[in-house]
C-alpha cells in the first residue's frame, strides 16, 4: 500500500499518447497520460473507459457529438462506442480501465498502439 502523488508522477514523462500505469485494483489499471493532437477513431469491444482530466482541456469526439472535459471532470465511454480524443493543447488525464485494455482498442495496428505499458 503506497500513496500516489499524481503531479509528481506526471513530471516523470513528457511524451504524448503513451499511458503509464500508476496503480491497480480488482483487475483495473489506473493510468496517467499526456495527450496532444488528435488520436485515432477507435472503440473498445469489451471495456468501458474512464477519462478524468487532471490538467488542461480535452475534447472527446463521437460520431454524433463532441463532449468537452475540463480539469476535474470525467467521462465514462461505454464499451463499443467509437470515440476520438482531441487535445488542442497538452492535457494530462487519468484513465481507469481493465488491465487488458489496449489504448487503441479495435485499431491495434495504429502507430499509437502501446501493447505493453510502463509502470511508474
Amino acid at each position: 500500500m503506497q500513496k500516489v502523488n499524481i503531479s509528481e508522477k506526471l513530471q516523470l514523462f513528457s511524451d504524448h499518447w503513451n499511458p503509464r500505469v500508476v496503480g491497480e485494483l480488482n483487475g483495473q489499471h489506473v493510468k496517467l497520460a499526456k495527450l496532444k493532437g488528435t488520436f485515432v477513431w477507435h472503440h473498445h469491444e469489451h471495456e468501458d473507459e474512464l477519462f478524468l482530466v487532471v490538467k488542461g482541456h480535452l475534447k472527446l469526439e463521437f460520431r454524433d457529438k463532441t463532449i468537452e472535459l475540463r480539469e476535474g471532470e470525467f467521462l465514462v465511454v461505454p464499451k463499443g462506442v467509437e470515440h476520438r480524443p482531441v487535445a488542442e493543447e497538452e492535457v494530462s488525464v487519468l484513465l481507469f480501465e481493465p488491465a487488458a485494455t489496449v489504448n487503441t482498442g479495435n485499431q491495434s495496428e495504429s502507430e499509437y498502439t502501446k501493447p505493453t505499458l510502463d509502470w511508474l
